[in-house]
């Protein structure tokens, strides 16, 4: 069984990751544009330096995102007990784990999936508790646990 402090962290290594990555994305796309130089081409200066940039923004764009992830995860105390679907709850269901967290997929080592409390199907099981049943894509799905 894998504890929610555990859970908690493997998705604060997943953001610190998406980080680290766009950080070293930003850096390539800069020093991409610093390095362009002028050419006989007259424009093709222009445009190269103009696609690093771009990219650059694209990347900071990206590293905002995951900061953000950050502190939505910063919010949740992953030692607090759950008795309902709730951001920062781990529930078990008929159809699989889910970690009501941040969107960072199946956790690695794990049989469980991280979820934003936005997800749809965190959306279907908000407020359930045990035993309860909910409707998502067609399908009931019951709540066999909540941490």
């Amino acid at each position: 069984m894998t504890s929610k402090p555990a859970l908690h962290a493997l998705c604060h290594a997943f953001i610190e990751q998406r980080i680290a990555a766009a950080r070293t994305a930003m850096q390539a796309a800069q020093e991409s544009s610093s390095s362009e130089t002028k050419s006989s081409a007259g424009d093709k200066y222009e445009t190269g330096r103009e696609m690093a940039n771009a990219e650059r923004d694209r990347n900071a764009a990206h590293m905002q995102q995951a900061q953000q992830l950050q502190a939505e995860l910063a919010r949740l105390n992953p030692d607090a007990p759950c008795d309902t679907v709730r951001p920062g709850a781990l529930v078990g269901t008929s159809m699989g784990r889910f970690y009501i967290s941040v969107s960072a997929g199946q956790l690695e080592g794990t049989d469980v999936f991280a979820v934003s409390p936005a997800a749809p199907v965190a959306v279907a099981l908000k407020g359930l508790r045990a035993g309860q049943e909910a409707v998502f894509n067609g399908k009931t799905v019951r709540v066999e646990t909540v941490e």
